[in-house]
């Protein structure tokens, strides 16, 4: 049966008396853009899909909205999960209209994502528009729902304006018959099944998604003039990537759903504003969505173009060259003890990925080379020389020709130890306190590595006096847009960060002022 023998079936009797385009939505970032993020389940690659870490995610990384999965239990509540067994997400087993929600809520759903979350409890829909309210909006994608009760729980979370309720066309005709136009309504638009006028005509939604492929500039002007909103849905390798993207964003879709929201955020981003007037450098490669110092921290830090990818490199027993932070293996891996005193090839047994998540289980730590190799041609290596001699580092920096894209953290005398083996290596000097600024300037750094505590306008101008840039961790309590923007209001010239997205939002901002 295609669509247009549905809706005729289903609504054709009476033509609904409510009208929902040009429907007002709350803005959870402001000013608000143009084109708005959509987060698959929430941003599950830094915690379990649909659960409020994830949910929550998306305001800490100014993602607009969070798509979660909705589905009732024997007893006839809402409980959000994907899909329609407990199976390999939770501890237990069976289909989720067979257990209550007080049986659902002793599972465990957190453990198969990683140890980390151990101990998580799946979330009634009520819970998740409690902790979402006034933060990030909710794409609910009613897999099985009762429509009366879903409109009394969103209506007593004063949550009318932060959702879209998606599904079948009979499921929303109950939701309209239960509360008019005051809650959002979404459904798939096919293009080759209905006309837009006759679709719009019979189903009154306040918007519609597209599978990327269906995007087109007309489709989307015929939406907008009835004052509909349009979402494409970019999911799957086919479509979410910057190719795709860039076609739907150019289309003029109002909303993008994705895996990626990182990716979408930084190339619509990118392809507005042209130049950003600070760089940027990703800790331990981007490590808020992939564990640090590993291979796929640093790809999706140049997937977003990182001016820098800040790695730590340490020597192994056997004089080998690996990434941790830790002088220990204990936080980060699977194995035990100090790195120092394990062989390479002890250390590349050992597991780094599976405490962060699911997807990274079996990563292994990285060699410094094929760290390396993993920067790409375009973002600059930030060396945190933890424990490389001198020669070794300069070899590796000439092997991968990055002399002119690199800087090497770490002390002057380390520094005056490099350059007499490198004279053109680009030293980053520690900068704690203002009064140093021209002692260490006779060391010619490249720049000061500068406690943000002491960043001012007058610092940065002395540095840059001296010839020297002024990189700074904006890590913990300065993780806010407000600080990155004094920072690049001051003039800093690179800020390092936990969070890519935070950073980029404050750029955004100063480059529309």
């Amino acid at each position: 049966m295609n669509l247009t023998h549905i809706i005729t079936v289903t609504l054709v009797a009476a033509t609904p008396a409510f009208a929902q385009p040009h429907f007002k939505f709350f803005e959870p970032v402001e000013p608000a853009r143009t084109v708005q993020v959509m987060a698959h389940r929430g941003l599950a690659m830094l915690a379990p899909e649909n659960s409020l870490q994830a949910v929550l995610g998306c305001a800490g990384d100014f993602i607009e909205w969070a798509e979660v999965d909705v589905r009732l239990t024997k007893d006839g509540q809402h409980v959000v999960i994907h899909s329609n067994t407990v199976d390999g997400t939770t501890s237990g087993h069976g289909r989720v209209a067979d257990l209550t929600l007080a049986e659902l809520k002793q599972l465990d759903a957190g453990k198969w994502f990683a140890p980390r979350f151990a101990g998580q409890r799946l979330q009634s829909l009520p819970e998740v528009l409690a902790a979402a309210k006034g933060k990030v909006n909710l794409y609910l994608d009613c897999k099985q729902v009762d429509p009366e009760l879903l409109v009394k729980q969103i209506r007593e979370a004063k949550m009318e304006s932060q959702v879209v309720v998606y599904g079948d066309l009979a499921m929303l005709a109950k939701v309209h018959a239960a509360v008019g136009d005051s809650i959002a309504t979404m459904t798939k638009y096919h293009p080759r099944e209905t006309a837009v006028e006759r679709f719009i005509k019979q189903v009154n939604p306040a918007a519609v998604e597209l599978d990327a492929a269906d995007v087109t500039p007309d489709l989307c002007r015929q939406f907008h003039k009835h004052g509909i909103k349009v979402e494409a849905k970019v999911l799957g390798k086919q479509w979410d990537n910057p190719t795709v993207w860039t076609h739907v964003i150019e289309a003029g879709v109002d909303w993008l759903q994705t895996d990626d929201p990182a990716g979408v955020r930084f190339t619509e981003v990118r392809q507005r504003i042209g130049r950003f007037p600070v760089q940027f450098a990703c800790h331990r490669g981007a490590n808020r969505y992939a564990p640090e110092n590993t291979l796929a921290a640093i790809r999706t830090a140049a997937n977003l173009g990182a001016n820098y990818i800040e790695i730590d490199i340490r020597t192994t027993s056997d004089g080998q060259f690996m990434l941790l932070h830790d002088g220990n293996l204990n936080r980060t891996t699977n194995g035990k003890g100090p790195l120092k005193q394990q062989t390479a090839a002890a250390i590349a047994q050992l597991d780094c990925g599976s405490w962060f998540g699911k997807e990274f289980v079996g990563t292994r730590v990285p060699q410094f080379d094929e760290a390396l190799t993993a920067y790409g041609d375009r973002s600059s290596a930030y060396l945190d020389s933890k424990d490389i001699a001198p020669a070794a580092l300069a070899a590796a920096i000439h092997r991968h020709h990055l002399l002119e894209r690199h800087v090497v953290y770490q002390s002057p005398g380390y520094g005056e130890r490099l350059k007499a083996i490198e004279p053109a290596v680009r030293m980053l000097l520690p900068l704690g306190d203002p009064k140093e600024v021209e002692t260490l300037a006779k060391y010619k750094p490249y720049g000061f590595d500068t406690d943000w505590s002491i960043l001012s306008k007058d610092l940065i101008a002395r540095c840059h006096a001296v010839g020297a840039k002024v990189f700074s961790d904006a890590l913990g309590n300065h993780e806010t847009v407000k600080d990155y923007r004094q920072a690049i209001g001051w003039g800093i010239d690179v800020i390092q960060t936990d969070y890519p997205l935070r950073v980029l939002r404050a750029i955004e901002l100063e480059a529309a002022k």
